[in-house]
């Protein structure tokens, strides 16, 4: 059955619009507390990224799960990883992230993450929002839940992301550029690279509110790559506003996307001698991925776009490693959500441990051109299914002879087709884009 109200990543919307009022997350809250109320541990963990909008919410998400007899622990503001491991160790019922990602500050969302730090379940979500169209009670007085800071959050996460590479792997040397997107590891990434013996250099750490991801972080590495070179630095790592995607930049100022990333990671397991039996993209991971993977004698399958889908499909194949183009890497050996500053910390340890530059590790895949165009729909038309499109498509994959593909899905979120191909040769990859799109445009 189709959900109301929550997306693939919970819910996310224009703070003071649709369901991000104080009212409708208060009532939120209330139903969350509703649903998981009576069960033996009663406690739901609340953190949040550093947008203005997140004290709001915040308070009212308290107040809800208060009315409906649930204890709180405040955790401030954390990295949605961060959130997932303590949900876990704090042994609550739930935890809920107030965070819009990568979006900008006007936007806010709540995430919410099982008792064991993973994505609720879907039956999980559709008796919240069943609670949420019910009239809002009260418990007694005697029966509200209390609420508390905890002090120690973000010290606990920090040796949490630490205790994920061998205890005496240092960076000692490693001259790194860290930008936080002035979201939720603006404190939390400089220090675990410093502990680790790292030469940080942080940017984006002063957020005010209004700053976060506004042309910093994953999402705008062109800052990064430009301190890189001026201060000669080894590497960059960028982080989203919530922490949960990582893309970083070589020494020559390259970026090195999520694929690449995801490429390095599987390579130093099977180095280090682990059990991978394969590894999940999704259908926009560049096939250079892929065929790096297959000749690592690795399986690779690809998931539908959004970590959810990746994550399932891990579970799925039992799987460990899995990830997206856009730097959303999950590493299930390690953690149980995609983790920036894990994924980094996996990524260093193998360069500290080969001696490789970041530049010399991801050269084992060569990345293949790709191009997209958006298609826009009019009226009832369904290219989708015309024979022009299927022949067209069907054209072009005899002339990419099997050394490339041809994707094309619809907007979840606008009246687009996407088309996109790619191949081993960039002017017949953006030939071959066009021309299909014109016949897509055409139907």
């Amino acid at each position: 059955m189709a959900k109301k109200y929550f997306g693939t990543d919970g819910i996310r919307g224009k703070v003071g619009e649709g369901l991000m009022t104080v009212d409708q997350v208060l009532k939120l809250g209330w139903a969350v507390g509703k649903v998981l109320a009576g069960q033996d541990e009663n406690l739901v963990v609340i953190g949040k990224d550093t947008r203005i909008s997140g004290y709001m919410f915040e308070s009212a998400l308290e107040a809800g799960l208060s009315a409906a007899g649930v204890n709180v622990r405040l955790l401030g503001p954390m990295p949605t990883p961060g959130i997932a491991y303590l949900t876990r160790t704090l042994h609550a019922s739930a935890g809920i992230v107030i965070s819009a990602s990568h979006n900008p500050f006007y936007d806010n969302g709540l995430k919410f993450f099982s008792s064991e730090g993973s994505k609720l379940p879907d039956d999980l979500e559709h008796q919240i929002e069943a609670m949420f169209e019910a009239p809002m009670t009260t418990v007694d007085s005697y029966d509200l839940g209390k609420a508390r800071r905890v002090v120690d959050a973000q010290g606990r996460y920090i040796e949490a992301c630490k205790a994920t590479i061998p205890l005496a792997t240092r960076f000692t040397d490693m001259n790194i550029v860290v930008d936080c997107a002035n979201g939720a590891t603006y404190n939390i990434a400089p220090q675990v690279l410093t502990e680790l013996g790292a030469n940080v250099a942080a940017e984006g750490v002063d957020p005010d509110g209004i700053n976060i991801n506004a042309y910093r972080g994953s999402t705008h590495p062109g800052h990064l790559q430009k301190v890189v070179k001026e201060q000669e630095a080894d590497l960059g790592i960028a982080l989203d506003g919530d922490g949960d995607r990582l893309i970083m930049v070589d020494a020559e100022g390259e970026v090195v996307d999520g694929d690449e990333l995801l490429y390095i990671i599987a390579k130093a397991r099977l180095d280090a001698g682990d059990d991978v039996q394969g590894v999940v993209g999704t259908l926009m991971s560049n096939m250079g991925l892929e065929l790096a993977i297959k000749e690592m004698g690795l399986e690779f399958v690809r998931a539908n776009v959004g970590d959810r889908y990746v994550l399932e499909c891990l579970n799925q194949k039992g799987w460990k490693l899995g990830g997206e183009s856009s730097g959303h890497i999950i590493c299930l050996d390690r953690t149980t959500t995609g983790d920036g500053i894990v994924s980094a910390l996996q990524v260093l340890a193998y360069l500290a441990k080969t001696g490789q530059s970041l530049h010399e590790a991801k050269s084992g895949m060569k990345k293949m051109p790709m191009h997209m165009i958006n298609v826009p729909l009019s009226g009832d038309s369904k290219p989708l299914e015309s024979e022009q499109v299927k022949s067209a498509v069907q054209q072009a994959e005899q002339q990419l002879k099997g050394r490339g593909r041809v994707l094309l899905r619809p907007s979840g979120t606008e009246p687009l087709i996407r088309v996109m191909v790619e191949g081993e040769e960039e002017t017949m990859v953006n030939t071959l884009t066009q021309r299909i799109a014109d016949v897509v445009a055409a139907v």
